[in-house]
């Protein structure tokens, strides 16, 4: 069994994607990549360490954002868990 308190170690935000989770949406994921704080993230994987991320406002013939690949070091994090550690 995985800890609650983990994000998973791939997620996209495409529903058609095998990689989809609306459960982990609901309670809010956050991504943090080489340090810095991205919201525009479309899939992450953290063993591989790369995020896909759009790239302008061109879209793919299916109505998708273009995206490109980049690696990196991958920080995903839920939000809920970040909101409750403030209030101490």
């Amino acid at each position: 069994m995985t800890d609650p308190n983990t994000p998973p170690d791939r997620l996209a935000t495409n529903p058609r994607s095998p990689h989809y989770d609306e459960s982990m949406f609901e309670r809010g994921i956050g991504i943090r990549f080489n340090g810095e704080e991205k919201t525009n993230v479309e899939e992450y994987c953290v063993s591989e360490g790369w995020v896909r991320l759009p790239v302008g406002k061109s879209l793919d013939r299916r109505g998708n954002a273009m995206t490109m690949k980049f690696s990196g070091t991958v920080e995903p994090y839920f939000l809920d868990t970040v909101a409750g550690t403030d209030d101490q």
